[in-house]
C-alpha cells in the first residue's frame, strides 16, 4: 500500500506537515501535483507565476527522486476535473491514505470536500493539515471565541501565542529508497508562455539562500528602508513565500533566532510584522470566505457608485496616468511581475480614490501580472487602499501620490529607471512635470485627473453611505 502526498500551495520538502507525516509510515511514499490551467486562468493566475510554480514542481520532483519518492503530474483542466483524476489516481496506484495541506479559497475548500468525500467512498483515507500559516487558522480567537477583524489585537495574540507554544519545523523526509528517474513537466500551458525574465532564483535551496542573505545583510535596516522603491531593502521572499516554497514558519524561527544572536530588533521585529499581517489576511479569508468571492469585507461598501472603466484604466495599466510614481510602479508590475509593497499600496489607492474604479479590477489585474500573487494578502491589500476591508484605510485619508513619490523616491531614482521620458528631469520637477504650468517632456502624458478634486469625489461618495 502507499501514502500519497498531495502538493499544492507547499512547493517544498522541509517544513512540510503533510510530507513529514506520509513518511512516518512504513508504506511506499509518492507524491503527485495536478495542474489546472483553467482553473488558473479562472483564478487570474499570471504567466510569471504559473512558470515559477512548474519550474519549482520539476525541482521538487528531482529533489523527490533522489530520495526514492516518484511525483506524478497529472493533468486536468479545472478543479472539477481534479477530483476524477485524483479519483482514478489513487485507484491505480493502490493508495491507502491521501495526504495534503489545506488551502483556503472558497473553490479550493470546495474542491478539498468534494475529493475527501470521494476518497472516503473509496475506503481512501484522507488526512489534511494546517499549514499556510505560523498560527494554524482557528487558533488566533478572541475571548469570546470569535475571529478577530482588526490586525493589532490579533497580533498581539498571534505573539503571545508563538511565545506560548514555539512552533517549530517539521523534518524533511530522509531516503525512502534507490534514487528515480524523475516525472517532468515540459510544456508551458499556451496562456501562460509569455512571462518577464524570473524574479528569483529556483529551488528551495536558493529560497533559503535569499532568506539567510536577507537577515544578515538587510533585516537590520528593513524598518527605515523597506519604503524606499530605489533601495534594495525588502526581503524578496514573496515569491517563495506566496508558492510554498518557503514557509511562514521557517521564516518566523530564522528572524527569531537572528533577533537572539543580537541581530537589529527594530529591524527584524518589523519583519515578523509583516509575517503577522500574512497570517492575519489567511485568518481573514478562512474566517470570512466572502472576500474570495469578489465581495467587501464591509458589506456597507457594496453600495459605492464606482465609476465605469475607461481610457483612465487603460492609462493605469500601462502606466500612463501622468503621475510619474504611480506609472513607474504599473511599468515595474508588467516587466517584471512584482511591484514593491509602497508602491502596491500607492498605486491601489490611486485608481480606486483618485480614478473611483472597482477594487476588485485592480485586484485582478496585480493577480494577472504578480509572480508573488496570492489570494489572502492581495485582496486584503487591496480592500485596505480601497476602505472596504479590516484595518482600512478611513475613507477620507487618500494617498497622494505626487507627496508619497517626493517622500519615498526623493531623488527621484526609481522614476528614472523606469518612466525614462523623465530621465531627465532635477529631483524635484520628476515627481509632477507639469506642475505650475511646466512643460511635460514629450512622450509623456499630462495627468489624466486632477488630485485634489478626485479626492473630494472619493470623499464625497463615501459619505454618501452614511446618508
Amino acid at each position: 500500500m502507499t501514502q500519497l502526498v498531495w502538493f499544492r500551495n507547499d512547493l517544498r520538502l522541509a517544513d512540510n506537515p503533510a510530507l513529514t507525516a506520509a513518511c512516518e509510515s512504513d508504506d511506499r511514499v509518492a507524491a503527485c501535483f495536478i495542474l489546472t490551467p483553467e482553473q488558473w486562468q479562472e483564478h487570474d493566475w499570471s504567466p510569471a507565476r504559473v512558470q515559477f510554480v512548474i519550474a519549482h514542481a520539476n525541482a521538487l520532483a528531482e529533489r523527490l527522486a533522489e530520495l526514492g519518492i516518484p511525483l506524478s503530474f497529472i493533468h486536468a483542466r479545472r478543479f472539477s476535473d481534479s477530483i476524477n483524476a485524483l479519483a482514478d489516481h489513487c485507484a491505480k496506484e493502490g493508495i491507502r491514505t491521501l495526504h495534503f495541506n489545506e488551502e483556503y479559497g472558497v473553490n479550493e475548500r470546495k474542491r478539498d470536500k468534494t475529493i475527501k468525500a470521494r476518497l472516503d467512498d473509496l475506503g481512501i483515507a484522507v488526512r489534511k493539515y494546517r499549514d499556510q500559516t505560523v498560527a494554524p487558522v482557528g487558533e488566533i480567537l478572541t475571548q469570546q471565541n470569535e475571529p478577530y477583524s482588526v490586525f493589532t489585537p490579533f497580533s498581539r495574540r498571534w505573539r503571545s501565542w508563538i511565545d506560548e507554544t514555539q512552533p517549530g519545523l517539521f523534518p524533511a523526509p530522509t531516503s525512502r529508497g534507490d534514487r528515480l528517474k524523475p516525472e517532468r513537466i515540459d510544456a508551458i500551458p499556451e496562456a501562460f508562455r509569455d512571462a518577464p525574465k524570473p524574479l528569483v532564483a529556483t529551488g528551495e535551496d536558493a529560497a533559503h539562500n535569499q532568506l539567510e542573505q536577507f537577515l544578515e545583510h538587510r533585516a537590520g535596516a528593513y524598518k527605515d528602508q523597506r519604503d524606499f522603491p530605489a533601495v534594495d531593502g525588502t526581503s524578496q521572499l514573496s515569491p517563495y513565500l506566496a508558492n510554498g516554497v518557503l514557509s511562514g514558519r521557517q521564516c518566523l524561527i530564522a528572524a527569531r533566532q537572528a533577533q537572539g544572536a543580537g541581530g537589529n530588533q527594530q529591524g527584524l521585529s518589523t519583519w515578523i510584522n509583516e509575517i503577522a499581517w500574512r497570517d492575519f489576511y489567511v485568518h481573514i479569508l478562512y474566517h470570512y470566505p466572502r472576500v474570495s468571492m469578489h465581495r467587501a469585507f464591509k458589506p456597507e461598501t457594496e453600495d459605492l457608485r464606482w465609476n465605469t472603466p475607461s481610457e483612465h484604466f487603460e492609462a493605469w495599466k500601462t502606466g500612463n496616468t501622468g503621475v510619474p510614481i504611480v506609472d513607474a510602479a504599473m511599468r515595474q508590475l508588467r516587466e517584471t511581475g512584482w511591484m514593491h509593497n509602497r508602491l502596491r499600496m500607492i498605486t491601489a489607492m490611486y485608481l480606486t480614490k483618485n480614478l473611483f474604479i472597482d477594487w476588485r479590477l485592480g485586484e485582478a489585474w496585480f493577480m494577472s501580472n504578480l509572480i508573488d500573487g496570492f489570494l489572502a494578502s492581495n485582496n486584503g491589500g487591496w480592500q485596505w487602499s480601497a476602505s472596504t476591508g479590516t484595518d482600512a484605510a478611513p475613507y477620507f485619508r487618500v494617498f497622494n501620490p505626487v507627496t508619497q513619490s517626493q517622500r519615498f523616491d526623493p531623488n527621484g531614482d526609481f522614476i528614472r529607471e523606469w518612466v525614462p521620458e523623465l530621465a531627465k528631469l532635477d529631483s524635484k520637477r520628476i515627481h509632477d512635470p507639469g506642475a505650475k504650468g511646466g512643460v511635460i517632456p514629450k512622450g509623456y502624458p499630462r495627468q489624466v485627473v486632477d488630485l485634489k478634486e478626485t479626492r473630494k469625489e472619493a470623499i464625497a461618495r463615501f459619505q454618501e453611505l452614511k446618508n
